[in-house]
């Protein structure tokens, strides 16, 4: 899987997530960008990106995480390592 095909499914997750077609996230995109993502929406939007990928993100790496960029770059390594 590439990192493109990743965000193309975080979009649609985003998008579904905050009830928003408009939401096209990137690197950079963080909870401050988006106007109703806040601590319950995170929760949400963790369990829905772990379902769309089928992974699961540990505590530690949900708590550390400073974009979606980060947010990326996880899913890629669970994914690989399949």
């Amino acid at each position: 899987m590439s990192r493109e095909e990743v965000f193309e499914r975080l979009n649609a997750v985003f998008r579904d997530v905050f009830d928003d077609e408009d939401i096209t996230v990137n690197d950079q995109t963080t909870a401050n960008d988006i106007e109703d993502w806040d601590s319950l929406e995170h929760i949400n939007l963790m369990a829905a990106v772990e379902s769309e990928f089928g992974i699961k993100f540990s505590m530690g790496q949900v708590v550390t995480m400073k974009n979606v960029g980060e947010m990326a770059d996880i899913i890629l390594q669970k994914v690989q390592k399949g």
